[in-house]
C-alpha cells in the first residue's frame, strides 16, 4: 500500500511539473513580447529577459510610424461587422441544411464542404477581379465579403443542430410563430454556447487575416492590423522594440475575448463532438 501510494505521489509530482513546463513554453512568447516592448531594439536583439524603461519612446516611435487608432478602429469594426454577419449567416444555413427537408441538399451540403478543399491562393485572382469589377478595391466589404459564409461554421452549427429536438421547432410552428421567431427565440437562447464559440472562431479569424486585405488594400487610411505588423517587420531599418509593443496591442483584443468567453467556448466545442 506504502509503495503504491508513493509511486502515485512521485506520479503526480512528475505530471504537476510536466504541466508546468508546458504551461510556461506557451506563456513565454508572450511574456517575451512584454518584456520587449519596454526595450530597445538593441535590448530585443541582444535577447535582454528583464523590463526595460523604453515602453513610452516605443509607443511614442509606433505612432509617428503610423496612426495606430485609425487601424485599431478598422481592424475592430471589420472584424465586429465580419463576426456577426458570419455567425448569423452560417448559423442560418447550417439550421436549414439540418432542420428543413429538401430532396436535393445533401448534393448542396457536400459541395459546399468541397469548397474547403479549394485553397485560398487558387481563389485569389478572380475574388480580386470581382472586387475591381463592382469598384470595391481599398474599401472594408471588399474584406468582410468574400469569406463570410465559412463551410466549417455551417458544418459546425449543423453538427450542433442535429442535437437540438426536432419536435420544440414543430411545436412552435403549431403555435404559430413564424421561421425567425422560431429561430432567433427557441433555437439560438438555449444554443448560446454554440454560438459563442462560433464568434471566438470567426473573431479570430477576421483579426488575424491577412493576405486577403493586403491584396485589396492600397492605403494606409485602410490598413488593419496584420497589415501594420507586416509593414514594420518588412521595413529597412526593424525596430524590434516598436514591434513588439505592435503586436502586444494587437493580441491583448484576442486575448480579452477568448478568456470572456472560454467556458461558452469549450461547451460549444464539446457540444459539436457529441
Amino acid at each position: 500500500m506504502n509503495k503504491d501510494r508513493n509511486y502515485r505521489t512521485v506520479g503526480r509530482v512528475f505530471m504537476h511539473l510536466f504541466l508546468l513546463v508546458a504551461v510556461f513554453i506557451s506563456i513565454f512568447p508572450f511574456i517575451w513580447m512584454l518584456i520587449g516592448a519596454t526595450n530597445t531594439s538593441i535590448d530585443v536583439t541582444s535577447g535582454k529577459m528583464w523590463f526595460g524603461s523604453n515602453l513610452d519612446e516605443n509607443w511614442a516611435n509606433l505612432r509617428d510610424t503610423a496612426s495606430v487608432l485609425r487601424i485599431a478602429w478598422n481592424t475592430i469594426s471589420t472584424t465586429l461587422i465580419y463576426t456577426v454577419l458570419s455567425v448569423l449567416i452560417c448559423a442560418m444555413a447550417g439550421y436549414g441544411f439540418e432542420k428543413f427537408p429538401s430532396k436535393g441538399k445533401s448534393v448542396v451540403y457536400a459541395a459546399f464542404l468541397l469548397s474547403m478543399m479549394i485553397p485560398f491562393s487558387a481563389q485569389m485572382i478572380p475574388l480580386f477581379r470581382m472586387a475591381s469589377a463592382v469598384n470595391m478595391l481599398n474599401t472594408h466589404i471588399a474584406i468582410i465579403l468574400p469569406t463570410i459564409a465559412m463551410p466549417f461554421l455551417v458544418f459546425f452549427f449543423r453538427q450542433n443542430f442535429q442535437s437540438y429536438p426536432t419536435e420544440l421547432i414543430e411545436a412552435a410552428r403549431v403555435d404559430g410563430a413564424n421561421e425567425f421567431v422560431i429561430f432567433f427565440r427557441h433555437v439560438l437562447v438555449p444554443m448560446k454556447s454554440t454560438f459563442a464559440a462560433a464568434a471566438i472562431y470567426a473573431f479570430m479569424k477576421q483579426w488575424n487575416n491577412y493576405l486577403w486585405p493586403l491584396i485589396v488594400i492600397q492605403t494606409n487610411e485602410k490598413k488593419t492590423f496584420t497589415l501594420l505588423l507586416s509593414s514594420l517587420a518588412s521595413a529597412y531599418y526593424v525596430d524590434y522594440g516598436q514591434l513588439m509593443l505592435a503586436i502586444v496591442i494587437a493580441t491583448l483584443p484576442i486575448i480579452i475575448v477568448f478568456l470572456t468567453m472560454q467556458k461558452q467556448f469549450v461547451e460549444g466545442i464539446t457540444g459539436s463532438s457529441k
